[in-house]
């Protein structure tokens, strides 16, 4: 069904069909359509262009057409599928013409007066808004399980030290707890975009018409209301052709995909024969169908593969929009594919990060003697003769010395003896010993946000807090 055949004398070609029909992904937008048009059909009976009577009838046949689309979400998909009496010659354009034509089914001529006033600009504006709003509340809650698990990882492994990485290189000694806290830091910053996104897409566009308002009584501010929008848009130029509220919204998702793959990488390096330091379990892991040896960490592999597609889908619709004069513009139906993919793989990605780390088994002792190894202690040593009065830079250079010889001699730093530790730092005392000791570096770094075990504890506390006290819009 088309909503703009009175004006052509033939119908459209079919390649034109192909490339301008969009119900085959629009269909998503049901249920939203199908909202943004029973509050269309309040704010037209409040302005007079409906009678009660119409209003009830209107009202109850999209009451059923919800329903069928709760219990079947594919149903527009019949035409396109075949699974319809239509024939593709009748098949419907978009999500618009498939509500209405069940609408026309259900009550006739009535149907038909639903669209009085409005835009096929603004209703489309209005229900990808309101799709939208309802997938950042899904992203949220899934940022939030990935939050609990590593709360709940942090709080398994609070005792757990391995080696902190620069370069990919041993550094220093970190707590397996500093390092879920660091995942976490990200997450709520994404958390915060999500929320930051979300009141700029609450905003309503439904009465804009084409592109110049509506000419009939709309109260926009009860229209609003009635969607669960903060306000009605302020210029309807804007508000048919803005799509920043898709592209902030991908921009979050893009970055959170982002610090998702980042977690991705850590696990995949961790899980390697050459770290050891932790194991995947089976349910998120796959084999080899030639080395049967091989347990290959598909699921956080993933998690970094995925990044490239929801990074792309911003590229897209920026791209998409940079060159599109005002008003509205066919172009814009590509907003929804892309946002769309986006948001479903997002949300694998996150939906499976806590069954990696619920599942996830930690070898301590193999942490533990990394975290001793590869000289991450220098920084202890050179603190140390800091203290006893020697000036940073000399201190650095004296370390640098001692590894020097302590690579010569193939041990660690703690395995020199006390004259050989002098020869390259002389103010060097018998309490050096202690404080180079593993667990001397991590308690010497008690400040806020540090990776002592009393301040990561502190800040463990302090992320449970926020957890407890959190709250979906």
């Amino acid at each position: 069904m088309a909503l703009w055949g009175g004006r052509f004398e033939s119908g459209p070609d079919a390649f034109f069909r192909a490339l301008n029909d969009s119900l085959r992904f629009d269909y998503r937008l049901a249920k939203h359509d199908i909202a943004g048009s029973t509050a269309w059909a309040r704010a037209i009976a409040r302005a007079g262009v409906l009678s009660a009577e119409e209003l009830t009838r209107l009202e109850k046949a999209l009451g059923e057409l919800a329903g069928l689309v709760e219990r079947e979400p594919e149903a527009p998909l019949g035409a396109v599928l075949g699974h319809g009496s239509e024939s593709r010659a009748t098949q419907d354009e978009d999500i618009h013409s498939w509500v209405e034509r069940q609408l026309i089914i259900r009550v006739g001529d009535l149907g038909k007066k639903l669209h009085t006033g409005r835009s096929r600009n603004d209703q489309v504006a209005t229900d990808l808004r309101l799709w939208t709003r309802e997938a950042i509340d899904d992203r949220l809650a899934e940022l939030l399980a990935c939050r609990r698990s590593l709360v709940a990882l942090a709080e398994r492994e609070i005792g757990t030290v391995l080696p902190g990485y620069t370069h990919l290189q041993r550094a220093q000694p970190v707590l397996l707890a500093h390092w879920c806290l660091a995942y976490i830091e990200m997450l709520e910053r994404d958390e915060g975009r999500l929320h930051d996104a979300r009141r700029r897409v609450n905003v309503c566009p439904l009465g804009s018409g084409a592109l110049a308002g509506t000419a009939y009584a709309i109260d926009r501010a009860a229209l609003a209301r009635d969607l669960g929008f903060d306000t009605p848009s302020r210029n309807s130029l804007d508000a048919v052709s803005d799509r920043d509220f898709v592209i902030e919204t991908l921009a979050a998702c893009a970055l959170t995909a982002a610090h998702l793959s980042r977690l991705g990488e850590d696990l995949i390096l961790y899980g390697s024969q050459e770290f050891g330091f932790i194991e995947f379990d089976d349910a998120v892991s796959s084999g080899s169908s030639l080395m049967p040896q091989k347990k290959n960490p598909d699921a956080a592999e993933l998690l970094r593969g995925k990044t490239g597609r929801v990074v792309g889908a911003l590229v897209s619709m920026l791209t998409t929009l940079k060159g599109l004069p005002l008003a509205y513009n066919k172009d814009l139906q590509e907003d929804k594919e892309p946002l769309f993919d986006a948001m479903d793989h997002l949300s694998l990605g996150l939906r499976v990060v806590p069954r990696i780390l619920d599942t996830l088994k930690v070898r301590r002792e193999v942490c533990a003697r990394a975290a001793a190894g590869g000289y991450t202690n220098a920084t202890d040593l050179a603190d140390y003769l800091v203290a006893k009065g020697v000036p940073f830079r000399t201190a650095h250079e004296q370390v640098g010395a001692a590894v020097r010889a302590a690579l010569a001699n193939q041990t660690p730093l703690e395995n020199l003896t006390l004259a050989e530790l002098r020869a390259h730092c002389p103010r060097a005392e018998q309490d050096v010993f202690a404080a180079i000791a593993l667990t001397a570096g991590l308690t010497r770094r008690e400040l806020p946000g540090g990776t002592g075990p009393s301040s990561v504890t502190r800040a463990l506390v302090a992320a449970q807090t926020r957890l407890s006290a959190h709250s979906l819009p």
